[in-house]
Parts: C-alpha cells; structure tokens; sequence
C-alpha cells in the first residue's frame, strides 16, 4: 500500500461520489461524459485531489477520488457541479431541451469514503456502470 504524504503527516483517503443530473434527466453520453471528467481534472488540482476512477450512467456519474486532508470536499463539489453545469450546457445547447428549469445537477450528492471494500472492488464496480444501458 502506497501512502499519500505532507510535511507533517501521511494518509491515505479515498472517496467515492455519486453526482445526479436533477429529476434523473438522461443526458449522459461518452461524449458528454468525458467532457464532464476533463472539467472534474481541471478544477481537482486546485483542491488536492486526484481522479482515480470515473465513469456514467445516463443520469448519473461515479467518481473514484484520492484527497488530502486540507482540502475541503464540499466547497470542492459545489465548484466542480457549478464549472460543470455551466460549461455543458453552453458547448451541449442539446442538454438544455432535456433538463427542467436550466437545472442540471441534482442539489444533493453522495460521498462515501472508501474504507469498507478493497479499492478494486469499488474500481469493477465503477467500471461496470452504464453498461446495461448503452
């Protein structure tokens, strides 16, 4: 196991989170998802993090992410969901016909720290989604 390390500590945390595209609008497409991820890559060095893993569902994104302790993952989230929403639906004018009001994220999120599976448990699992829909 390889550590994460500062000058005053080591660490090693890991977080899976689940964005929602609001009332579960399928907009997600390759195309349209690794525009999503290219944006989640810009932004994430701003906060110490790095993308592990990533892939989408029609509704909805899986994101596998490594933190450091400083960085503060909620004033991150809010970042990346505003950056993202913004600039998606200004390069895909065609997301804004399936969307209700101009929303595009769902107000809420989940994250789970990734401590109760193997970290290649969670990288199949992650790997696998939007298969059964494509």
């Amino acid at each position: 196991m390889v550590l994460d390390n500062n000058a005053h500590s080591v660490f090693l945390l890991h977080y899976h989170l689940i964005l929602v595209v609001k009332y579960r609008r399928r907009v997600f497409d390759n195309l349209i998802s690794s525009r999503a991820k290219e944006i989640f890559e810009y932004i994430a060095p701003n906060y110490h993090i790095t993308l592990m893993e990533w892939n989408h569902d029609a509704d909805h994104i899986h994101i596998l992410f490594r933190a450091h302790p400083k960085t503060e993952i909620s004033k991150f989230i809010n970042a990346y969901k505003s950056a993202s929403s913004r600039l998606i639906k200004k390069e895909f004018p065609e997301v804004r016909q399936k969307l209700w009001n101009e929303y595009f994220w769902s107000q809420s999120f989940c994250l789970i720290t990734a401590g109760g599976a193997p970290l290649t448990v969670l990288k199949q699992y992650i790997e696998s989604q939007g298969e059964k829909s494509e």
